[in-house]
Parts: C-alpha cells; structure tokens; sequence
C-alpha cells in the first residue's frame, strides 16, 4: 500500500472532524476558492474602472437581490432543520422538500432579474461590469440547482450523514451568495 492509501485507509486527518463525508468538503474548499478568485478579479476590475462599475451597478436591482437573499437563506435554515429532525428521529423529508421549493423561488427572482435585465437590451457583453456580474451570479445559480439535486438525493437517502452532507454544500451556496450580494450589488 502507499504512503497516500495509508493515510486515506487511516482517516482524513483534519477533515475527520466535519460534519458528513470529507469529500464534499473537498468540493466545498475547491468552490470556494474559485469563487473567492472570480470575487478578488471583480473587485479589482472595479477599483480600475469605478465610473464604468457605477454606472453599470446602478442597473442592477438590490431589493430583488436582497429578496432573493433571504430567500435562500431561508432555505439554508430549512436544510438545517431537517438534519436536527433527523437527529432527533424524525423525518427531515419535508424541511428539505420546503428547502428545495425556496431554493427554486431564488432561480425564479434571478430568473426575474435576468429577464430584466435583456429586456432593457443588458447582456453579458455589454460590458466589463455585466461580463463579470452574468459570470458570477450564472455560475452561483448553477451551484443553487447542483444543490436542489443534492437536497433531493439526500431527502430520498435520508440518513443523518447524508444530510449532513448535503446541507454543508448548500450552506456553502448560502455563503457564497452573502458574498456575492454586497459585492456585486451594494458596494460601491
């Protein structure tokens, strides 16, 4: 056996710890770091282009942004309620499937924001603002429907560990998009 399969045999050593299987938080660190890197280059192309950023970011619409933050954040707690009714021996069915359901309104009010935003003839090459703001929040709707399979597969697996799981990558979704709201939409 090698010095690697030894040590994977022996446990994860730091990873131990977490909640669910390590190798979602492997996932969870890798998007993570890309989206830290995809937020370092939006703000650093803001700070060289602020007229531009500006005038852009005042096309944007933060109350629905902020509606959708709460959205999703809602369903982050209802994730987390289900693995606290697991533990306690219940099903944790319904608080996924009620976090499924909120987590796709967030699809529909950026969907909304979307349609907005073409109809007022805003696309991604509009400019550097909306090349990066597309960018970002179309990789983090991607990550909300990655996640809505994952609460799906962990509600009809509905273990502990599973859940466990699958709540740590949509917690990760949750904290991106806190992220991502105050950077693309109200710092200036």
């Amino acid at each position: 056996m090698t010095d690697a399969a030894e040590e994977i045999a022996e446990g994860w050593g730091p990873l131990d710890g977490l909640p669910g299987n390590p190798m979602m938080w492997i996932l969870i660190l890798g998007e993570m770091l890309v989206f830290a890197i995809l937020l370092a280059g939006f703000s650093i192309t803001r700070a060289l282009h602020p007229a531009e950023f500006a005038a852009s970011q005042a096309h944007l619409h933060p109350l629905l942004a902020g509606l959708a933050t709460i959205t999703l954040v809602t369903s982050g707690w209802l994730a987390a309620r289900a693995l606290h009714s697991v533990r306690r021996g219940e099903s944790g069915r319904p608080q996924l499937v009620a976090a499924m359901l909120i987590g796709s309104g967030f699809l529909i009010l950026k969907g909304i924001e979307y349609g907005r935003a073409f109809a007022a003839g805003i696309g991604i090459e509009t400019d550097t603002f909306f090349t990066l703001y597309f960018l970002i929040t179309g990789f983090h709707a991607l990550h909300v429907v990655m996640g809505i399979i994952v609460l799906a597969i962990v509600a009809w697996q509905n273990s502990a560990e599973n859940i466990e799981t699958g709540t740590a990558f949509w917690h990760m979704v949750d904290l991106v998009w806190i992220l991502i709201f105050p950077t693309l939409y109200l710092l200036r």
